[in-house]
């Protein structure tokens, strides 16, 4: 705002100057065709030259006041855009200087995060294998335990068929020695004495 201050403070002074550098070439102008027009006499200022001047003035200050606002506001948007632009180049340089503290912040804790990070994962790696020490052994137990059931279970069963086999052969061989021992007259007093009973009842 202070650039469009001084443009617009120092814009009439231009004008100005611009409009009395043009009067004075006028004017020499003037003199000059007056010169030639009078033959090398100097003939000096006529009506002419006045209405000239004149008309030269009026359209200078018509231009004055017609381009002014325009100008003024060329300038000024030309300013405000290049204050704008400066500002926004300002906020990203403070930008970019805060992202570089943040990432030289970084950098320099960068070592302890990797100890940190390398810590947990040694932690972690030690947590799982006594997990999984502990879960093998209560899986070992459940084995343990379930073998032992199955073994008994077998032990009974096999004891139970070996008892089955004992028995069997202890009554086949009871079977033969009562076979052997009998002979043909106890054969008769048997089948004498049961024929007995049934006729008795």
């Amino acid at each position: 705002m202070m650039l469009l201050n001084r443009v617009k403070g120092t814009f009439p002074i231009i004008v100005s100057t611009v409009l009395f550098v043009l009067l004075v070439a006028v004017d020499a102008v003037v003199a000059s065709s007056g010169g030639e027009n009078g033959g090398g006499h100097g003939a000096g200022w006529v009506a002419t030259d006045t209405y000239r001047v004149m008309n030269f003035a009026v359209l200078a200050i018509a231009l004055f006041f017609l381009l002014r606002k325009p100008v003024s506001q060329f300038l000024g948007d030309r300013i405000q855009g290049i204050q704008a632009q400066l500002a926004d180049l300002e906020s990203k340089k403070i930008e970019a200087e805060k992202k570089l503290a943040e990432y030289n912040e970084r950098l320099s804790h960068l070592s302890n995060e990797s100890e940190k990070i390398i810590n947990q994962y040694k932690q972690q790696g030690e947590d799982l294998r006594k997990k999984i020490l502990k879960e093998a052994e209560a899986a070992a137990g459940k084995l343990e335990e379930q073998a032992l059931r199955n073994i008994e279970h077998e032990f009974k069963r096999a004891r139970i068929q070996l008892e089955r086999e004992v028995l069997e052969k202890a009554i086949a061989k009871a079977e033969d020695q009562l076979k052997k021992n009998i002979i043909d007259q106890d054969q008769d007093k048997l089948i004498e004495e049961y024929l007995t009973k049934v006729v008795t009842k």
